[in-house]
C-alpha cells in the first residue's frame, strides 16, 4: 500500500482552534484509497514548519504529500495552485514577522502543485461539497510549506503528487472565535479530505 504524508497546523493568530489538527489526528493511521495516511501536526513557524516537513518526507519516504492550512472565511474546499517564494505576514506563534523575505534565495519565483487539484475539485462537487481551485496560497505559513515541500521534490528529483488543501473552519471554531465566519461541520470536512485523498488513486 501507498504511504500519504498529510500534514495540518497547530492553532495560531486569533484562532483558538484549527481545524486541520482534528482531521490529522483522526485519518493518522489510517487507509484511503490506495493509501495509509502517515498524519503530522506542523507548528506555525517560519523558520520550523518548512524544516519539519521536508524532515517528515525525508524520513517516511511517502508517496503522495497533502498539506493542510484553515483559511477562514472562505466557503469552499480550495486546493492551490501555486505556491510562490516569498514569506511575509502576521506573526507566527514564535512572534516572527518576515516582510517580502525569500523562502530559498537561489529557489524560482513558484512552483506549482503536483497534485490532481481539478479532480479533486471535481469530486468535491460531484460529492455535494463547495470546492474551487484557488490562486494563491498567500504568503503566511500555508505558501511556505507548499512552497518548501515542492522545492525540496525538485532539487532531489522525486517525482510524487504534492500540494496543500485549504480548508474553510469548522463550526466548532466559528463558535468560539470573536469573528464572523461561514463553516462546515467536522463530519463533512473529515470527509471531503478523505475524498480529496481517494483522488490519488
Amino acid at each position: 500500500m501507498k504511504k500519504l504524508l498529510l500534514t495540518g497546523f497547530e492553532p495560531f493568530l486569533d484562532f483558538p482552534i484549527n481545524p486541520t489538527e482534528k482531521i490529522v489526528n483522526a485519518l493518522d493511521g489510517k487507509k484511503a484509497g490506495n493509501y495509509e495516511i502517515m498524519g503530522h501536526l506542523l507548528p506555525v513557524d517560519f523558520n520550523l514548519a518548512p524544516k519539519k516537513i521536508v524532515e517528515q518526507a525525508a524520513e517516511k519516504k511517502p508517496d503522495a504529500v497533502i498539506s493542510l492550512g484553515l483559511a477562514a472565511g472562505r466557503t469552499a474546499i480550495t486546493p492551490e495552485r501555486i505556491a510562490i517564494n516569498c514569506q511575509d505576514g502576521e506573526p507566527d506563534n514564535s512572534g516572527i514577522a518576515p516582510e517580502d523575505k525569500l523562502i530559498e534565495e537561489n529557489g524560482p519565483d513558484g512552483y506549482f502543485s503536483t497534485l490532481p487539484i481539478r479532480r479533486m475539485v471535481n469530486r468535491l462537487k460531484e460529492a455535494g461539497y463547495p470546492a474551487a481551485i484557488s490562486n494563491t496560497a498567500g504568503t503566511y505559513l500555508c505558501n511556505n510549506v507548499m512552497y518548501s515541500v515542492l522545492h525540496m521534490l525538485k532539487t532531489s528529483n522525486k517525482d510524487l503528487p504534492a500540494g496543500f488543501v485549504h480548508i474553510p473552519a469548522s463550526h466548532e471554531l466559528a463558535a468560539a472565535s470573536k469573528k464572523s465566519m461561514p463553516s462546515w461541520s467536522d463530519a463533512d470536512l473529515l470527509e471531503a479530505v478523505t475524498l480529496i485523498i481517494k483522488e490519488l488513486d
